[in-house]
């Protein structure tokens, strides 16, 4: 048979990727809304097949397995007869995540001034994901409890500097420590990982701002984090790693990790957290090796877009797995406003739609690329594979934003494949929303290789058993 001739053809290399740890989702705030729902605990953290009611839709399970849960920084009460939180007037309800401690006279978990009923929702969602397999726990804060700030608002300072004082580190390092001494022993939660900021460079949590946010200069992340640490070890805490910092982009991650310094990333930090807002840019091979070269993990902890097609979303996906190459990946809101949601969704009136193209086109990754796992390595910037090296499992993603073109995957580095005219399944979703992440089985082996023709704005996954290193 003559050699195929192909528009792009991908060698797929046995250079191995870190560990892959797994896919996930934060719950704040769509967890508050709709944390009570099997159904949609059954369609993020279950690889079944879901009835979806609001979209009258049949959709296939994410299988997430690492979940994202949000300290709240919002109470209600009075402290000392007239102090209460100074919201901003952009907020809304669905963006207040309840706080346990409501003051901090007590920082006793077991007296009156924690409230351990608030939250009930997203509580409620981390336990059904813990049920359905989910089995990584982070605990990630927006902002410090209100009344630890400097002026009482949780969605940041009049200037958009530094809103907790530091005479109150001790507190914020409490009520995280505490949060997570208390889930492992009452919710049966242990969280693997605490992180106490969320984009704390940015200039953007102000006191009008529309969510919970705080800013935290540098310096100050570098003096609050070995705080964390202690009070973690006060509570033995000592499986539970601190990450850090949630930075929005790379760059401003790039720049946070090098003024905490090598010294305190290496002692007290377990893992470098980046979000991936930068989008096509920014110094991710960098700041990877960076925290591997002190033996960090590195996570891409959230990221998210407008596009509902998921071009864009798999476009940034495919960067960060080739150039910053994380242990895992996080999308932001798996429920938003068409655009940012994976599925389509209200959280201020609670409403519910359709799940978006993004979602069957993330259900290529995240269906089949699973923990435990490992990327490898290939000089195509479009196509993702990996491997389970103990089922000798080969995972290829592939996408095409290009004209029509055929793809070849070349599989002679491996020391075993399957014999041609073997079948390799395969599935489809294409732009125009025919194939919605749809099983094919008209892909064979040949001469070792893989060929197949892909539309424009197609993404493909192809999987095949009996593949060794």
């Amino acid at each position: 048979m003559s050699a195929v001739v192909a528009d792009q053809t991908t060698t797929i290399t046995t250079n191995l990727y870190p560990v892959w740890d797994g896919w996930g989702t934060s719950l704040a705030w769509w967890a508050k809304a709709f944390g009570d729902r099997d159904d949609l605990a059954d369609i993020f953290f279950t690889l079944d097949w879901t009835d979806w009611a609001p979209g009258n839709e049949t959709l296939p399970g994410l299988g997430l397995n690492i979940v994202r849960y949000n300290a709240g920084a919002c109470s209600w009460n009075t402290i000392n007869g007239s102090v209460t939180m100074e919201a901003s007037p952009n907020i809304p309800e669905a963006k207040q995540i309840p706080g346990y401690w409501l003051d901090g006279s007590n920082a006793d978990p077991s007296s009156d001034r924690w409230d351990w009923g608030k939250d009930a929702n997203q509580r409620s969602m981390m336990l059904k994901a813990q049920k359905r397999g989910a089995n990584v726990f982070e605990l990630f804060s927006n902002s410090p409890m209100w009344w630890q700030l400097s002026n009482l608002n949780p969605s940041g300072a009049e200037n958009g500097g530094d809103n907790l004082p530091p005479f109150n580190y001790d507190e914020h390092a409490i009520y995280l420590a505490n949060i997570a001494k208390y889930a492992q022993d009452h919710w049966g939660i242990t969280f693997n990982s605490i992180e106490p900021f969320n984009e704390p460079a940015a200039d953007w949590w102000v006191a009008t701002g529309d969510q919970e946010g705080c800013h935290f200069d540098a310096t100050s992340q570098a003096a609050l984090i070995p705080i964390l640490r202690r009070q973690m070890e006060d509570r033995d805490l000592r499986s539970t790693i601190i990450s850090a910092s949630d930075e929005s982009t790379f760059d401003m991650a790039w720049g946070t990790w090098n003024t905490i310094g090598e010294d305190i990333q290496k002692a007290d930090i377990g893992r470098t957290n980046t979000h991936g807002y930068q989008g096509y840019s920014g110094p991710r091979y960098k700041l990877q090796q960076a925290a591997r070269n002190v033996g960090q993990k590195v996570w891409d902890s959230e990221y998210g877009d407008d596009d509902a097609s998921g071009d864009t979303t798999i476009t940034n996906l495919m960067l960060d797995i080739r150039w910053l190459q994380p242990n895992a990946w996080v999308y932001w809101q798996a429920l938003d406003v068409p655009g940012w949601g994976l599925i389509n969704a209200d959280i201020d009136t609670s409403s519910l739609s359709s799940a978006s193209h993004k979602y069957f086109e993330l259900a290529h990754f995240t269906r089949h690329i699973r923990p435990g796992m490992r990327v490898l390595d290939t000089d195509s910037g479009n196509v993702i594979p990996a491997i389970d090296t103990d089922s000798n499992r080969l995972v290829i993603v592939a996408a095409n934003w290009d004209d029509a073109q055929t793809l070849t995957f070349d599989l002679s580095s491996f020391s075993e494949v399957p014999a041609d005219g073997s079948t390799v399944r395969s599935w489809v979703t294409d732009r125009a929303g025919d194939s919605l992440y749809a099983r094919h089985d008209d892909v064979t082996i040949e001469n070792g290789m893989i060929s197949v023709e892909i539309e424009k704005g197609t993404v493909q996954t192809f999987e095949l058993d009996g593949v060794a290193i």
